[in-house]
């Protein structure tokens, strides 16, 4: 029996500068919602949700202090229902597409998944398990 039930939250580091561009493409572009802020206008942090249980954490760092390496992961997969319409999205937001919608197979299940590179360098993964 597993002690993990799912992603609870991914945190991101971004630059105060930033920091209004990741408000700007996870709450206006995907039409996610704040689920808690907390902090100031100097340090203005806040939890995104991402529908399931999960949430992004976002925690600015100053504009003349490096990003942390230990703030670094792989990618934030985000589930979806639409792979196509999330690549359209943020293309037309102008958002590199790194990988194109496809479809895979991952042992037991199909998905059809693509990539992009979201608005702190970070790589963001929209999965479709169909």
């Amino acid at each position: 029996m597993s002690l993990i039930k799912g992603i609870h939250h991914v945190a991101l580091r971004p630059t105060y500068a930033q920091f209004e561009k990741a408000k700007t493409f996870y709450l206006d572009l995907l039409g996610l919602k704040v689920v808690r802020q907390w902090g100031d206008e100097k340090y203005p942090c806040m939890m995104i949700s991402t529908g399931d249980n999960s949430c992004i954490e976002v925690l600015p760092v100053p504009e003349e202090n490096d990003v942390p390496l230990e703030g670094k992961f792989a990618h934030l997969a985000l589930a979806t229902d639409d792979t196509d319409g999330c690549v359209a999205r943020v293309r037309e937001a102008g958002y590199e597409i790194t990988i194109e919608p496809k479809d895979v197979e991952l042992s037991d299940i199909t998905a059809r998944i693509a990539f992009c590179t979201g608005p702190c360098g970070e790589i963001v993964e929209f999965f479709d398990q169909k």
